[in-house]
């Protein structure tokens, strides 16, 4: 398994995505993002999830955590929420019929639930699985190390446990009545830090200086 096995849509849509989780979001934020997508792809292939739309994949990944921004963030809306009508915009842009655009949003909004059925949501399933790796470490022994740590070259993890930590319980506050107060109340900034990733990269930094 390595990343030029998984090929990037070249669609407007996921050229769009990716334009402007670049233009707004962090460094940190948008490899979180990168690396939620390929770590997804993967899981399908480990978890034998077929029929997956790679496309909507892609973007529901690139743009599941946008909402957090300050130009996207909404004041009653999720973080999760608002970033899927995001989507619904760029996708609409795109030329994707509503019932597509409203899968992107579907996806996004499913990935911080606690976990997804694949028979009812692939896309939404593989989405919360790879963000659960990224941020909470779920799961680091089901994808060869090699991957792992191909992934992690290509996309470092930077600052993300500290921003994306920062970042949910601000949201948390706010937004008592989100998913992100239970991602803090679930220890979400201890498990950012605890994250096997984290160690990964660590190393990844003493061998590239």
């Amino acid at each position: 398994m390595q990343i030029a096995d998984i090929p990037v849509p070249d669609t407007l849509a996921a050229r769009g995505a990716l334009a402007l989780a670049e233009q707004y979001q962090s460094p940190a934020i948008t490899a979180h993002a990168l690396r939620s997508w390929l770590w997804a792809e993967a899981f399908a292939l480990v978890d034998g999830v077929s029929g997956i739309d790679h496309e909507l994949l892609y973007v529901g990944a690139i743009l599941h955590d946008i909402g957090t921004v300050s130009e996207f963030d909404n004041h009653t809306l999720s973080y999760e929420h608002a970033g899927g009508h995001v989507g619904i915009a760029v996708t609409a842009g795109a030329g994707w019929p509503h019932e597509r655009r409203e899968r992107v949003l579907e996806v996004i909004v499913r990935h911080n639930w606690p976990s997804v059925d694949p028979a009812m949501d692939a896309e939404g399933y593989l989405l919360e699985t790879a963000t659960a790796l990224d941020i909470s470490g779920a799961r680091p022994d089901a994808l060869p190390a090699s991957f792992l740590a191909e992934v992690m070259a290509a996309h470092p993890r930077g600052a993300l446990a500290a921003e994306f930590g920062a970042c949910v319980v601000d949201q948390a506050a706010r937004k008592p009545d989100t998913a992100a107060r239970r991602l803090v109340e679930g220890g979400v900034v201890a498990k950012l830090a605890a994250n096997p990733l984290e160690g990964i990269s660590r190393a990844l930094t003493v061998q590239n200086s």
